[in-house]
C-alpha cells in the first residue's frame, strides 16, 4: 500500500514538538531507536531513515535497516573508528564479528547489502569517500535447492486438514504460490471465486500486483470458509477473537497439521507449500516464463531454481544413457594415450590476421 506523504512528515520531529502527524507517529519508534547512538555518524543516519521514507520503502525494510546500522556504527565506535575514516579493514572486522556471533552467512550478507546501500547514499552525499565502495566485499552464500513437499506427504497433509478456515488457507497456498505475507493481506474484494482468481494488489517483495488463479479444490475449500466467516471482517482470513492473523498463528496452526499427519519430521515451513506449487506446476510442463508471473519474481534467473529441482529432460536423458551402459552397449577406451597431441609447428599454424 502506497503512503501519502507529505513533505513535512519526511522529517523526524522530535518528542516535545507539538505538531505530530499520524503519518510521522507511524515512524517515530524508528527514531527514537537512534537515541541511544552517542556516535558522530547519527545525523547521517537520520538523514538516510528520512531518504527511504521518502522513497516510500517498507516500514518493516526501514525498521531493518535501522537495526543493522544501529548495530554497524556502534562496532565503528567501539573500535574508535566513524564513517568519515572508514576503511575496507572495519567492514571486513564488522563481517568477522558478526559470523563469530553464530549468525548464518546468509544473515550477514543481508547485513552487508544494507551497508552497502547506506554507504551507497553516503558517498552522493560526499560524507564517505568513493574509495569505500570500489571494491565491494562479496559473501559467497550457498545455493540450495527450493523444499518442496513431496507427493504423498503433500495428500497426506490435505487429508487432516478438518478446519474450514485452515484448510482454506493452506490450499490457496498451495494451489497459487502466494507468500503468507501476500495470503494475510488479501481482502474480500480482492477475491474472485467465479472468476477462480485472486488479486494481489502488491507483491510482497517486489511490490508489484499480479493475478493468481484457483484451482478448483482451492475454491471449494475458500466458498465453504466463504460461509462460516465473520462477514463483518474486512480481512479475508481472520483469527477467531482478532481481525486479522499474525505469521506465527499460522505457523503454529501448519505445525499443528503436520504432526496429524506424522511429517514433523520431515522439516516442512509453510515456505515449502510455495516450492511445492512451483515444482509440481513445472513438472505438469508450465513455462517458466509464465511461472515468473505467477510467482511474481523479477527475474527468470530466481524462478530457474525450480528447474534444478523438477528437470525431467535431464533426468529421462540419465536414465536413457545408463540404460545402454547397464546393458553393457558401452565399449569406450578411457586410457589416456602415451604421446600427447603434437603443437603444430609454426609454418603449420593460421595466418596471423592483418
Amino acid at each position: 500500500m502506497a503512503w501519502d506523504l507529505s513533505p513535512e512528515d519526511l522529517f523526524y520531529q522530535p518528542r516535545h514538538s507539538r505538531v505530530l502527524t499520524s503519518r510521522s507517529e507511524s515512524f517515530r519508534e524508528v527514531f527514537d531507536g537512534l537515541a541511544g547512538i552517542d556516535t558522530c555518524d547519527k545525523e547521517h543516519l537520520e538523514r538516510y531513515l528520512q531518504h527511504l521514507i521518502r522513497r516510500n520503502f517498507r516500514r518493516l525494510t526501514i525498521l531493518q535497516a535501522a537495526s543493522t546500522l544501529k548495530l554497524f556504527l556502534g562496532f565503528l565506535a567501539n573500535n574508535g573508528s566513524c564513517l568519515e575514516r572508514l576503511t575496507r579493514r572495519d567492514l571486513e572486522a564488522f563481517i568477522e564479528a558478526e559470523q563469530d556471533r553464530g549468525l548464518k552467512l546468509s544473515s550477514v550478507k543481508t547485513k552487508l547489502d544494507r551497508i552497502h546501500a547506506f554507504l551507497g547514499f553516503l558517498v552522493e552525499q560526499e560524507i564517505v569517500p568513493p574509495e569505500a565502495l570500489v571494491r565491494k566485499i562479496r559473501l559467497k552464500v550457498p545455493q540450495f535447492l527450493p523444499r518442496a513437499i513431496d507427493p504423498d506427504d503433500v495428500r497426506q497433509l490435505i487429508s487432516v486438514l478438518d478446519d474450514p478456515r485452515d484448510r482454506a488457507m493452506i490450499l490457496v497456498l498451495l494451489r497459487t504460490g502466494m507468500r503468507i505475507s501476500e495470503l494475510l493481506a488479501l481482502r474480500m474484494g480482492d477475491v474472485h471465486i467465479q472468476d477462480q482468481r485472486i488479486v494481489i494488489r502488491e507483491g510482497a517483495k517486489t511490490r508489484r500486483g499480479r493475478v493468481v488463479y484457483l484451482s478448483n479444490d482451492a475454491r471449494d475449500a475458500l466458498e465453504a470458509w466463504l460461509q462460516k466467516r465473520d462477514s463483518h471482517r474486512e480481512s479475508l482470513f481472520h483469527a477467531r477473537q482478532r481481525a486479522t492473523l499474525s505469521y506465527t498463528s499460522c505457523r503454529h496452526m501448519f505445525e499443528k497439521y503436520l504432526s496429524r499427519a506424522e511429517l514433523t519430521h520431515k522439516g516442512y515451513t509453510l515456505h515449502c507449500l510455495r516450492h511445492t506449487f512451483a515444482s509440481e506446476l513445472l513438472n505438469a510442463g508450465m513455462r517458466l516464463e509464465h511461472l515468473q508471473q505467477l510467482l511474481g519474481h523479477d527475474s527468470i534467473q530466481v524462478t530457474r531454481r525450480y528447474a534444478r529441482l523438477t528437470n525431467t529432460t535431464l533426468e529421462a536423458e540419465y536414465f536413457r544413457a545408463m540404460a545402454r551402459i547397464e546393458r553393457g552397449e558401452i565399449h569406450g577406451i578411457y586410457r589416456l594415450g602415451r604421446k600427447l597431441q603434437t603443437i603444430p609447428k609454426a609454418k603449420e599454424r593460421l595466418t596471423p590476421y592483418s
